[in-house]
């Protein structure tokens, strides 16, 4: 109960600067936001759901390179419903929710937990090495040059042999069973890649917002940089307030301040929108499975595979 406490009060804490540098800038803040189009705002939903799509196609090449190959629908359910978990206090809402959902479609607890473990590393590893490599003449992102030195990191623990002891490492601490299987190389290699487009689709919905056509690349950094820093502050729920400070943090010497706190509000507004929107669509889609799903979605011979894994449910192939 106290641990919750403390995290509430801190997720009030970072709200409550930000709304200080609101209320500092009400009047220019609520000018940029009446400026700013309508179709700039909805593209920019758009490319946020984009870019989730994305990162769900990423997600489900780990699980299938784990041992669990699921259809896009399936996987968009235990991704995008079990992550709304994230916005209630406490880390471990979002990993309980996606593992319960997907324990109902045949991949083992430690199978999904091991796959959010690696797809956050690997956000984390892209988002930090995009925002290096865009925002590096921005003094407020030189004063915080020590996060780079976790890309070298993140690329040793990609490794198959030191992820495997890692991830297994992180089961036994969650007394879960270790995993039956190393993730391949090549898995690694595609999840990297469709991470990155991600983040590249999701420099779009700043861009846009953000009303200037020469700062796409700051504004995929800048997002970059504020995402890392939001899933950093771990105790925190879904990065509340300490995102919306580190882009402003970027964007305010660029584009001014009262801007990039609408940019800020803006792209909060639509990534929850976009996740409840993903998560309602792909539970609907999910829905579509009839009660056998489980058995076609375990390749290692721990459930039943009555159907192969690179089949849909109605026989045809996967897209």
């Amino acid at each position: 109960m106290l641990r919750r406490l403390l995290r509430i009060l801190l997720a009030l804490v970072a709200l409550g600067f930000l709304g200080y540098g609101l209320a500092a800038n009400w009047d220019e803040t609520t000018t940029a936001l009446a400026a700013m189009s309508p179709w700039a705002v909805l593209g920019a939903f758009a490319a946020v759901l984009l870019g989730q799509f994305l990162m769900l196609l990423a997600w489900r090449e780990i699980l299938a390179g784990l041992g669990t190959r699921v259809p896009v629908r399936i996987a968009g359910r235990i991704m995008f419903v079990g992550q709304l978990g994230k916005y209630i206090p406490g880390a471990v809402w979002a990993y309980a929710a996606m593992m319960d959902l997907g324990r109902d479609h045949g991949s083992p607890p430690r199978r999904t937990f091991a796959t959010i473990s690696l797809g956050l590393v690997i956000n984390l590893g892209v988002a930090i090495s995009i925002a290096a490599a865009t925002l590096g003449t921005l003094e407020a992102v030189r004063e915080a040059w020590y996060l780079v030195l976790l890309v070298p990191a993140i690329i040793v623990c990609l490794h198959p042999k030191v992820l495997t002891w890692g991830l297994n490492l992180a089961l036994r601490l969650a007394r879960k069973e270790p995993l039956e299987s190393v993730l391949p190389g090549r898995t690694v290699v595609v999840a990297v890649a469709w991470t990155a487009l991600g983040w590249l689709v999701y420099g779009v919905h700043i861009w846009l917002v953000a009303g200037s056509s020469d700062l796409y690349l700051i504004a995929t950094g800048a997002y970059a940089f504020a995402w890392a820093t939001g899933i950093l502050t771990v105790v925190v729920p879904a990065g509340v307030g300490v995102r919306e400070g580190a882009l402003v943090l970027v964007l305010g010497p660029v584009i001014g301040t009262p801007a990039a706190l609408a940019v800020a509000i803006v792209s909060r507004l639509a990534f929850t929108l976009a996740d409840v929107a993903a998560a309602g669509i792909a539970f609907l889609l999910g829905r579509q499975a009839p009660s056998s799903a489980p058995a076609y979605a375990d390749q290692n011979g721990s459930g039943s595979t009555a159907l192969t894994p690179d089949r849909n449910l109605s026989g045809s192939p996967e897209a």
